[in-house]
């Protein structure tokens, strides 16, 4: 029997789209401004997932590089047609709504089409598009009509729909609108099935927060009308207490022995009125039963965290492609030279958008990173970063470790003098150390060094200030290492982590 292990991918990976090929399943997740971008990860039982590759590896495919904070990889759908990979996202902000196509999910990937409107005068306007085809082959983008330029960016046109020549990647009609929910906000992340017959059309409404959720319709045609399921939301934790709320942005497919599975994004939230979701947003399952009135219903949403992790990499070979960077790729930033990770700073610190700076998702609840740096030709260090306005690092060199916090524009500062060349950089996050009462965080940073065999304790940060809910990011904590002047090294990384 399949175990559903939730988070099914923990830390940072929201907007999962799935597709079943053959004896394996391959999962795609929005990454925003990291590159690479768009992780495709993949299962024959649905319980081990690796990494197998990214769907940007190249610069061009996204348009990250100058895209604000929160654009970029929005909401892939992944699916699979006569021996090909077929994704469809949108870079926003960027280069608009793109299809991408592949032979093997592991990549390469294609450079990536812009799927343009019926006159031809830009990318369609719109977010999450779903890519499906009709009997005869006709290929539909199904997409939420958000519009992200232009003297109406902001506007919302509800569920939208378009068939799209594929060979020419333009659209063979003018948008038009199909059913956009139940009247929650933000209708959004469509996917359009054909199951026995019928299509159905399932979305996300009430916004990817506390009041998100998964509906359905269903129709004779692609195109519609559509019926709306009497028992919607299919899914949502809105005013529960379950541990995993804002459930929503779903994607069906079979599983293992024929059952059905929902693939959904959802947080898990911590303090004494469940305030803030320290990782972001993450992929999480659920089974799916098919009723004999033909409406599927979708079990709510249960924790099962994996077991403690433990990560240890000595930098003697190409980094793996766990580790991402912010707007440029790793190896743009970093290099793998006699057996360090080497940086060179630029000038630019952790509040710029392009800095210096690789890293790897928080996964864990509960985590502990360790690196050992030099820090004898430069000043760098080892961080937690949400965006450029929340971050917290410990950085040495230039005579001194400085452990810092950076909440939108408020910065502290904790320094300890430091003259030699070689040390380990400590951050650790953990529960919230009893009071007597509830606690009122999500968790606390321990910000530290080890200097010559003694750890040195710098500072406590409140963990509720890199959290989703603070900092209104649709990303999650990276931890990485970051260099701001000269030339630091990185000779090992331990990263140690549960869900207890």
């Amino acid at each position: 029997m399949t175990t559903l292990y939730n988070p099914l991918l923990g830390g940072f990976h929201p907007d999962p789209s799935v597709v079943k090929v053959g004896d394996a399943w391959y999962l795609a997740t929005s990454t925003f401004e990291y590159l690479p971008g768009i992780p495709i990860h993949r299962s024959t039982d649905f319980e081990t997932w690796e990494l197998i590759g990214h769907v940007a590896t190249r610069v061009g495919q996204l348009a990250v590089e100058e895209v604000p904070t929160a654009g970029g990889a929005w909401a892939p759908t992944i699916r699979h047609r006569d021996g090909v990979f077929h994704l469809v996202i949108t870079d926003a902000m960027g280069r608009g709504m793109l299809h991408f196509t592949a032979t093997d999910a592991a990549g390469p990937w294609s450079d990536g089409d812009l799927i343009l409107k019926a006159d031809g005068s830009g990318s369609v306007d719109g977010i999450d598009p779903d890519i499906a085809w009709d009997a005869e082959g006709s290929a539909y983008i199904t997409f939420s009509g958000l519009v992200l330029s232009g003297p109406e960016i902001g506007a919302h046109r509800g569920i939208q729909q378009v068939k799209v020549d594929l060979e020419t990647h333009v659209a063979l009609e003018e948008s038009r609108s199909l059913w956009s929910g139940t009247g929650g906000g933000f209708p959004e992340a469509p996917h359009l099935y054909e199951v026995d017959g019928r299509w159905y059309l399932m979305i996300a409404e009430g916004g990817t927060e506390r009041g998100h959720g998964i509906s359905i319709a269903r129709s004779a045609s692609p195109e519609g009308p559509f019926e709306t399921a009497p028992q919607n939301p299919l899914v949502s934790a809105r005013s529960t207490t379950r541990p995993i709320q804002n459930t929503g942005h779903g994607d069906l497919v079979v599983g293992p022995d024929g059952e059905w599975l929902c693939v959904l994004l959802g947080v898990r939230p911590r303090s004494m009125t469940r305030a803030f979701s320290a990782l972001g947003r993450e992929t999480f399952v659920t089974p799916v039963h098919w009723e004999d009135d033909g409406w599927p219903r979708i079990e709510p949403v249960l924790l099962n965290a994996r077991p403690g992790t433990r990560v240890e990499v000595v930098f003697d070979e190409p980094l793996d492609g766990e580790w991402i960077a912010v707007r440029a790729l790793p190896t743009a930033v970093s290099q793998i030279a006699e057996g360090s990770l080497v940086l060179r700073g630029d000038g630019s610190t952790l509040d710029d958008p392009r800095p210096v700076f690789v890293g790897r998702r928080q996964e864990h609840l509960t985590n502990a990173v360790t690196v050992t740096m030099d820090a004898s030709r430069g000043v760098g260090g080892l961080a937690v970063r949400y965006d450029e306005h929340f971050h917290v690092e410990v950085e040495a060199g230039a005579g001194s470790v400085t452990a810092r916090a950076v909440v939108s524009g408020l910065v502290q500062e904790w320094t300890t003098p430091f003259e030699g060349d070689v040390l380990d950089l400590h951050i650790d996050s953990r529960k919230p150390a009893p009071t007597g009462g509830f606690p009122r965080t999500s968790d606390e940073f321990d910000l530290a060094a080890t200097i010559d065999g003694e750890r040195i304790h710098l500072a406590t940060v409140d963990g509720r200030f890199l959290s989703s809910e603070t900092t209104e990011s649709f990303t999650g904590r990276v931890i990485g290492v970051y260099a701001v002047d000269g030339v630091v090294s990185f000779q090992r990384w331990i990263a140690e982590g549960d869900d207890e």
